[in-house]
C-alpha cells in the first residue's frame, strides 16, 4: 500500500477508535510521571459449582436461531494492510479498553522488533498487578501478525478478577529482551455485586460437599483446557447471547451462600450468568470457535466448551442434550444442544460463562464490544 493510502487509513481508524489506552515506555525512559499507588490485595476467587433457582414450569420456551447450514468457522486472517513501522522503531506496548471494572476483560498490545541472530524464546507474558504490586492475573502474548519490517505485533488478553478492588493498578510485561518496558498504569473501576442465598436438597448438598475422585478429575481436566493459550483466532467481533430469552435467574459475580440440608453453609462466587429457560430450549454458540469439550460432567451436567481466541473460552452448562462433538468448528448461532437441569441444578436453566486467561469474565462485557481489534492495535502502536 502506498504511503498516502496508509496515512488515510490511519486517520480513518483513529477517528473511529476510542482514545482509551495507556502506553509503556522502555525501562529507564519517562512514562508521563504516572506510577501505581499502594492499595489492598485482591482476595482469591472461589472456584465453585454453579446452581440456579428453580424455573416455573409455565415459563414460555425461548429458542435461539437455527444455524444448521452454517459454514464451519475459520481462523480470522491477519490484516493485509500492515505497513512497515517507522525507521528505528523500538519495543512499545499499550493497554486498550482502559478502565476495566472487576470481571471485565481488556487487551494489551506489544510491538516487538526482530532481534538479529536471536530466536524467540517463550512468548512474553502480561501480568496484572494490584496497587500493592501483587499479581492478580496473567496471560501469554500471541501473534496477530507482523509489519513490513518484521516487527511482531502481539496481543495478550486479560480479565480483572471479580474480587479485585477498584483503584490504581498496573500491567507488567515479562520475558522481553533488555531493556524491557516500564509498567503500564491502569485504573480499575469500582463495582458492586449482589448476594443471594440458595437452599440445596440432599442430592445437590452431596454434589457440593462429598469427596469424589471423578469430580476432582473433571475439575482438573477443565482447568488444563482453560489455562491454555493457543494460536488460532476464530473471531474478533462481539459475542452474542446463547439464547434469545432475556430472563436471568442469576448474574455474573453474585456472592452466593449455599444452605445445606444439615444446616451448614458454603460460599462461592457465581462465574457466569444463568438464563431461566425451560428444558429443551435451543442453545447456540456465542461466536465462531472450536469445540474443545462436549460431554457430561458430575457438577455441571452435560457441558460444552468453545475456544474463540487464544485463552478465551465460552462454557455452556446443565444442558439436557449435546448436539456437537469435540473438535467441531462452529459459527455464531450454531446449535450446541438444548437446555436442561443436569448436574448441580435446582431447576431448568442455562449457565453461560466466559473465561479469559483462566479468569471468570462478565459475558456482558464481550457482547458490548470486541475484545481484540487488530487494526486498532496497529494504528495505536505506531501512531
Amino acid at each position: 500500500m502506498k504511503k498516502s493510502a496508509y496515512s488515510l487509513l490511519k486517520v480513518l481508524l483513529l477517528l473511529l477508535a476510542p482514545p482509551l489506552f495507556c502506553a509503556a515506555a522502555p525501562a529507564g525512559c519517562a512514562a508521563g510521571g504516572r506510577t501505581a499507588a499502594p492499595a489492598e490485595a485482591a482476595v482469591p476467587e472461589t472456584d465453585a459449582a454453579e446452581t440456579a433457582p428453580a424455573v416455573p414450569e409455565t415459563a414460555a420456551a425461548e429458542t435461539a436461531p437455527a444455524a444448521g447450514d452454517a459454514a464451519p468457522a475459520e481462523a480470522v486472517p491477519a490484516p493485509e494492510t500492515a505497513a512497515p513501522a517507522p525507521a528505528g522503531a523500538s519495543m512499545r506496548a499499550l493497554v486498550l479498553n482502559a478502565g476495566p471494572r472487576p470481571g471485565e476483560p481488556f487487551a494489551v498490545a506489544l510491538a516487538l522488533p526482530p532481534e538479529p541472530g536471536q530466536e524467540a524464546a517463550a512468548p512474553p507474558q502480561a501480568i496484572l498487578l494490584d496497587s500493592g504490586g501483587r499479581r492478580s492475573a496473567r496471560a501469554s502474548f500471541f501473534s496477530t501478525g507482523t509489519d513490513g519490517a518484521g516487527t511482531a505485533i502481539m496481543a495478550a488478553l486479560l480479565a480483572v478478577p471479580s474480587t479485585m478492588r477498584g483503584g490504581k493498578a498496573a500491567v507488567r510485561i515479562e520475558g522481553l529482551p533488555p531493556p524491557g518496558l516500564e509498567d503500564i498504569p491502569v485504573t480499575i473501576g469500582d463495582r458492586e455485586f449482589i448476594s443471594e442465598t440458595i437452599d440445596l436438597d440432599d442430592l445437590n448438598t452431596a454434589l457440593r460437599t462429598e469427596p469424589d475422585p471423578q469430580k476432582t478429575s473433571e475439575a482438573e481436566q477443565l482447568q488444563m483446557i482453560l489455562r491454555q493459550t493457543g494460536t488460532q483466532i476464530y473471531t474478533e467481533g462481539p459475542f452474542i447471547p446463547p439464547v434469545t430469552s432475556t430472563r436471568r435467574t442469576s448474574f455474573y459475580g453474585d456472592r452466593r451462600i449455599y444452605r445445606y440440608t444439615d444446616g451448614s453453609t458454603g460460599n462461592s462466587i457465581h462465574a457466569g450468568v444463568d438464563y431461566g429457560v425451560p428444558t429443551g430450549t435451543r442453545v447456540s454458540a456465542c461466536a465462531p470457535g472450536r469445540v474443545v469439550l462436549a460431554r457430561p460432567r458430575i457438577v455441571t451436567g452435560n457441558s460444552v466448551v468453545l475456544e474463540h481466541l487464544p485463552g478465551v473460552y465460552s462454557l455452556y452448562y446443565h444442558l439436557d442434550s449435546i448436539a456437537v462433538r469435540e473438535g467441531d468448528l462452529v459459527m455464531a448461532g450454531t446449535i450446541l444442544g438444548e437446555s436442561g437441569a443436569t448436574g448441580l441444578a435446582t431447576g431448568p436453566h442455562l449457565h453461560w460463562e466466559i473465561r479469559v486467561a483462566g479468569e471468570n469474565t462478565d459475558p456482558d462485557a464481550l457482547t458490548a464490544r470486541p475484545l481484540l481489534d487488530r487494526n486498532e492495535i496497529f494504528v495505536k502502536l505506531f501512531e
